[in-house]
C-alpha cells in the first residue's frame, strides 16, 4: 500500500500552512524591526540601563542583599537585550 506524497514546494515559496521562522512572534514588523539603527538604539538603551544601576550601600548585610537584587536586575536587562537580538535575527530570517 502506498501513500500519496504531498506536492513539493514550487519556485513560489513554501507550501501554505508551513510556519516560517519567527512567524509565531507577535508584533514582528519585518520592515521596521530589521533596521539595524532601530536594533542598535534599543540595545544601547538597555546597556545604558545596565550600567546606570550600580548602587553604593553601607552595611555588609545591605551590601549582600543589594548584590542579589543587582544580579537579578542585570539578568533581566541582559535577557531583554537577548530578546531584542533574537527578534531582529528572526525578522531578518523571514524577509
Amino acid at each position: 500500500m502506498t501513500t500519496p506524497m504531498s506536492p513539493m514546494p514550487g519556485p513560489n515559496g513554501p507550501r501554505p500552512g508551513v510556519p516560517l521562522p519567527g512567524h509565531h512572534l507577535s508584533g514582528a514588523d519585518p520592515a521596521g524591526f530589521a533596521d539595524p539603527a532601530v536594533v542598535r538604539a534599543r540595545i544601547d538603551e538597555l546597556m545604558f540601563e545596565l550600567r546606570a544601576g550600580t548602587r553604593e550601600t553601607g552595611s555588609a548585610a545591605a551590601e549582600s542583599a543589594g548584590a542579589g537584587a543587582e544580579i537579578t536586575r542585570r539578568a533581566r536587562i541582559l535577557e531583554q537585550a537577548h530578546d531584542v537580538l533574537v527578534q531582529a535575527l528572526t525578522t531578518v530570517d523571514k524577509i
